[in-house]
């Protein structure tokens, strides 16, 4: 378990930072043992992640000076949950892609990855394997169908996607200048957000110049968010 944030607004305002501040707060009950955050400035991926809470990692971090040279905030952030070290910590990311992955993808030992799946990692984070997937020009989705994910995908070039199947949650805020992206319904009730929508199973939400877009990826995978 693990929580996974994100937002893309246009000319936020304080009261937009601090409710992105908030929701990010909020999901550190779903992993205390590490932050992080990616987002887009000068077209370039910047990410920065450690060791400790959200509430620490946002003491000394300032939302203002993630907001892009176009005065709109392109952000992706995690908090996590670790059932071993604190090694590899999330965003993963490339120079024109980061990932942020609640769930679990694999079990089996990083040092099968490449013989089992084909893709060659630089981390023994499991979560690695999507953002491999990705540069690969695959779907998760597709690739992933047996495995849990919510994931939020940040691209240099401003665009977001976001997307669970059906063994997590994810949410979404839309506001008049853009959205806010977490993983329940009650982070944002305990933010002190308006009620998000949830995110259908196996859809892809597409943010691209402020614009929501979708696409489905058909599976015969049952839906167990809602399975009681």
């Amino acid at each position: 378990m693990c929580g996974i944030i994100g937002a893309v607004l246009s000319s936020p305002t304080d009261d937009d930072l601090d409710l992105v501040k908030r929701v990010f707060l909020e999901s550190r009950i779903r992993g205390m043992h590490a932050t992080g955050i990616s987002f887009v400035k000068n077209d370039k991926i910047v990410t920065i992640k450690e060791s400790v809470s959200a509430d620490i990692f946002l003491e000394t971090l300032n939302l203002r000076d993630c907001i892009n040279e176009d005065n709109n905030l392109y952000l992706i952030g995690h908090c996590r949950y670790s059932t071993s070290d604190l090694e590899f910590n999330q965003p993963i990311n490339s120079d024109k892609i980061s990932i942020v992955h609640n769930g679990v993808i694999t079990q089996q030992p990083n040092e099968l990855w490449s013989k089992l799946y084909g893709y060659v990692t630089e981390t023994k984070n499991d979560s690695e394997l999507v953002l491999r997937t990705l540069e690969a020009y695959k779907e998760p989705l597709t690739v992933w169908g047996d495995s849990s994910m919510a994931v939020c995908e940040l691209y240099a070039d401003k665009t977001l996607n976001f997307y669970r199947n059906g063994q997590r949650p994810i949410y979404y805020l839309p506001k008049d200048n853009g959205y806010i992206i977490g993983c329940t319904k009650d982070i944002f009730n305990r933010a002190g957000a308006n009620i998000p929508l949830d995110g259908i199973m196996n859809i892809v939400y597409n943010i691209k110049n402020m614009e929501l877009n979708s696409y489905s990826v058909p599976t015969n995978k049952k839906d167990l968010q809602y399975a009681l």
